[in-house]
């Protein structure tokens, strides 16, 4: 039987089960071979942040979503097309976010009375007509799976565990997604238990059989390539594009990268990729705590490496002293904070951008360090890079402020040519720079402000080094009144001066009479631009512009907020930008803020867009 094939121009999909059921894998395969095939994609994961949430209930669901297109596409999509739900609590945690008319494929299996009762269904949702404004496809996906794999000798609970892998199949089939790198990414992930590995296998292929053959799916679909500006592209997550950035600084600065970090959601991963690259000259100290880990990476800065830490929200708070440290020293120290929902503790695995206020102020006294902000997963990878070259230009600690959500989603990276990548050389000081033949510690550059760095151990280049105020050239103990207030004044004066290093602020105004602009930062930006996109296809006027750099802010942003009538500002905190624009340039923003741990939604922000131009109108 010949099947009819339908195109489509864009697919969301949503898989859900326990957080035991593989749906993070079966996401990420299903992604990977998408990247392969062309599309464009971004994902989003959503998981429990117990390693073994409580099964078959609400709190351990986990989900993985994936919106791919034959066209560029910003954000992991509002709204599923497809629900694949493993269990009650999957389709109960994920049915609200549906839109009328969408598909969800439900594991039958797992509809028995226990499971439903579990997550407070009074009557089974397949059978009571709850869900009758959706396309539901009933599937026995674990009997189905045991059956496909009862030849193997594999235990119960193995043969069940490969159900995710049916599911797969059953999803590549439909949408027309090769899987012969998900063969080898199974021979390669078990290859020493070939009874699993033929398990799965075997599971992979059944579900894609059952697809070919079942009167349940009568159309499979195309979602056709999309066409990218030419070049060699992979699919990244944030924490690994991070990952290739540092080692990327590393190479370009001459310097040999040093991490020395404390595991921590969601920033991990950056500590796990780093520890693969010692063929780079990359060296990974995992510490016993938040402040060792920021101390260790402060002296190997100290003795001529590119230090870096890694952390989230609750570590920024301990390895504050050290920062403060690193701005008294005046030494180059790259901090990568992945924030995540707070305060304490807080949401472990769901994003926020609340650490804004606590890099720029989050240390005693003047301490002025600068902040970037990547906006998207590829953007991960240039934002390292240029932490790497403030870092060591201007002799400084540099703080990155990425997010959960950029950290664990992915998108296609067009991996950059080598060649192009800037020459980020470092001189370390060789000889004595004083007119008496003494070593001036302090002794500033004129255009960056930068002290000279001195590797320990070189000969007549022996010099102070502490927390206790230096004095201005000579770097000796100083407590003068004078003198602080000047060291002061020179370390801003660093920061600021970046500034005249960064490209002024794009403003994106394509009619040029918009009277609103949109203001985003960080890993807003593909929520902003998404619906910003939207509201001018409904005929609106919407200027759009974003920032990477938060601390010095770009040139030209002053003249921007006076050019609009309106500036709205969101933000996943309660308004830290908002705040921070009012107090610098006394701009009447208007700030659009939520913290529910998750993105913004494109269509949710077009909403809150047009009513902002409407009032300016």
């Amino acid at each position: 039987m010949t099947k009819k094939v339908q195109r489509l121009d864009r697919v969301i999909i949503r898989f859900a089960g326990d957080s035991g059921d593989g749906m993070q894998l079966t996401g990420d395969r299903f992604t990977q071979e998408t990247a392969s095939f062309g599309n464009d994609l971004s994902t989003l994961p959503n998981f429990p942040a117990e390693i073994r949430a409580p099964a078959g209930t609400l709190p351990g669901v986990s989900s993985f979503q994936l919106h791919f297109a034959d066209h560029d596409i910003m954000t992991p999509g509002d709204a599923p097309d497809v629900l694949v739900a493993m269990n009650p609590a999957a389709l109960k945690a994920n049915v609200g976010d549906l839109p009328r008319g969408a598909t969800v494929i439900v594991n039958t299996d797992e509809f028995t009375k226990r499971s439903l009762a579990k997550v407070g269904y009074a009557s089974d949702p397949l059978e009571d007509g709850s869900l009758s404004e959706f396309k539901v496809s009933r599937v026995p996906l674990t009997s189905m799976t045991m059956k496909a794999v009862e030849e193997f000798d594999v235990t119960k609970k193995d043969a069940q565990r490969a159900k995710n892998m049916f599911a797969l199949g059953l999803l590549s089939w439909m949408y027309n997604r090769p899987t012969e790198g998900t063969q080898g990414f199974l021979k390669s992930k078990f290859a020493a238990k070939p009874e699993i590995l033929a398990a799965n296998l075997a599971a992979l292929q059944a579900g894609w059989n059952f697809g070919e053959t079942t009167e349940d799916f009568a159309v499979s679909y195309e979602v056709k390539p999309a066409v990218l500006p030419p070049g060699t592209y992979r699919n990244i997550t944030g924490n690994l594009a991070i990952s290739y950035g540092l080692v990327a600084a590393s190479r370009l600065t001459g310097l040999p990268l040093f991490l020395g970090s404390y595991p921590i959601t969601p920033a991990s991963d950056i500590l796990h990729e780093l520890s693969r690259h010692k063929r780079f000259g990359v060296r990974t100290f995992q510490a016993e705590d938040e402040i060792a880990g920021v101390g260790a990476a402060l002296g190997a800065a100290f003795g001529g490496s590119l230090g870096v830490t890694t952390t989230s929200g609750p570590g920024m708070v301990l390895k504050g002293e050290t920062l403060g440290l690193a701005v008294m020293t005046e030494l180059p120290l790259i901090v990568v904070d992945v924030q995540r929902a707070g305060p304490s503790t807080g949401m472990p695995t769901k994003t926020e951008q609340a650490d804004l206020l606590l890099a720029l102020f989050g240390r005693n006294g003047e301490s002025p360090v600068p902040v970037l902000a990547p906006r998207s997963p590829a953007d991960c990878f240039d934002i390292a890079v240029e932490a790497g070259r403030i870092a060591t230009a201007y002799r400084t600690p540099v703080i990155v402020l990425s997010d959960g959500y950029l950290a664990n989603g992915s998108e296609p990276w067009r991996i950059p040519d080598v060649s192009a990548l800037p020459d980020l050389s470092v001189d370390f000081a060789e000889e004595p720079n004083g007119d008496d033949g003494e070593f001036l510690a302090y002794r500033r550059d004129p255009e960056t402000l930068a002290r000279p760095w001195a590797v320990p151990g070189t000969a007549g280049l022996e010099h102070r080094i502490g927390g206790i105020e230096k004095s201005d050239g000579r770097g000796d103990i100083s407590y003068s009144p004078s003198n602080h207030d000047l060291m002061v004044r020179s370390r801003q004066a660093k920061v600021d001066g970046i500034a005249r290093s960064l490209d002024p602020l794009e403003v994106d105004d394509p009619s040029g009479d918009a009277r609103v602009l949109v203001l985003g930062w960080g890993g807003t930006y593909g929520s902003v631009s998404a619906a910003v996109r939207r509201v001018r296809r409904a005929g609106g006027s919407v200027a759009q512009a974003h920032l990477r750099h938060l601390n010095p802010f770009p040139p030209g942003l002053e003249e921007a907020l006076a050019r609009y009538d309106r500036v709205l500002v969101p933000e996943i905190n309660l308004g830290q930008l908002s705040l921070l624009l009012r107090g610098r340039f006394g701009a009447d923003v208007t700030g659009y803020n939520k913290v529910r741990g998750l993105p913004f939604k494109a269509e949710e922000l077009a909403g809150v867009i047009q009513e902002v131009i409407d009032r300016a109108e």
